[in-house]
């Protein structure tokens, strides 16, 4: 079931990052007078081509869900970073460019990261804390996510307040979606139902602030930025609000935190690459 678990993570990457990219295609062409309004989404969600790329992102949650449920969280959510990969092949093939030695550099330190974390844990070794702390940490998070909301049109309305709020706001879609998977394995169903309209919640404010982002800000600094925050700030904050088992992990946990940080070098390395980040920001049709 571990198998199971880091495959469907493989394919929920593979359909939120393909799902991202269609998303952001109509989001260039929006007007920037839209930016942190419920009307881009309105717009939006007229375009058939950000339509597709949302079913695809909504497809992608039940392989999320199954791969949080399936296997550890520290292994499950750096591997939603291999989907980058396709972007990167994608965008290849439609930009006509090639690609350097650090991008390269990229794609090798992600696909071992994820290896040595997939070879270098035991099996599903977490459990939730009390309800303080998890509320804790979806708070820590939520608040950062919605704060563009809150700042409209002021002087601290600004781009990397959009990027940052891009960030934490998946970031905290994750950990609930984590939480939710846990619940319904418990059968807390209240507690899931809860965590999942949260998630809904926060991923439609971050998904308004992301495309807000791509229209302020170039690819290159968006997609690496928003997507290490999202990937590895509920890493860093899973001790908080997840109780870890590590005592039957080799070396005491040393590949653990090699895993983490080659997957995380490796995914600034290939989201900054001008064909992942472009085509992740739509700039190509």
């Amino acid at each position: 079931m571990f198998i199971l678990g880091l495959v469907s993570a493989l394919v929920a990457s593979a359909l939120f990052n393909v799902g991202v990219a269609l998303q952001a295609i109509e989001s260039k062409r929006a007007p920037r007078s839209l930016g942190l309004r419920l009307g881009l989404l309105a717009r939006l969600l007229r375009r058939r081509v950000w339509l597709l790329g949302l079913g695809l992102g909504l497809l992608g949650v039940g392989p999320q869900v199954l791969a949080f449920a399936e296997s550890p969280f520290v292994v499950a959510q750096p591997a939603l970073t291999v989907g980058l990969l396709l972007l990167l092949v994608i965008g290849r093939r439609t930009l006509h460019e090639d690609v350097g030695a650090a991008t390269w550099a990229g794609v090798v330190a992600i696909v071992a990261g994820v290896a040595v974390l997939a070879a270098g844990v035991p099996h599903h070794v977490e459990s939730h804390r009390g309800w303080l702390p998890v509320v804790g940490v979806a708070a820590l998070l939520a608040v950062p996510s919605l704060l563009p909301f809150a700042v409209r049109g002021s002087r601290v309305d600004t781009a990397w307040l959009a990027i940052v709020a891009t960030g934490t706001g998946f970031a905290v879609t994750n950990v609930a979606t984590k939480l939710m998977s846990d619940d319904v394995g418990a059968g807390s169903y209240p507690n899931a139902a809860a965590w999942a309209l949260a998630a809904l919640a926060l991923g439609i404010a971050a998904t308004i602030t992301n495309m807000t982002a791509f229209q302020r800000r170039p690819a290159t600094i968006v997609v690496p930025v928003t997507t290490a925050v999202q990937t590895f700030l509920p890493i860093l904050l899973e001790p908080v609000f997840l109780r870890e088992h590590w005592s039957s992990a080799p070396l005491a946990g040393l590949p653990i935190a090699g895993g983490i940080l080659l997957a995380a070098l490796g995914t600034v390395l290939v989201a900054r690459a001008r064909p992942v980040a472009e085509l992740a920001a739509g700039a190509a049709s």
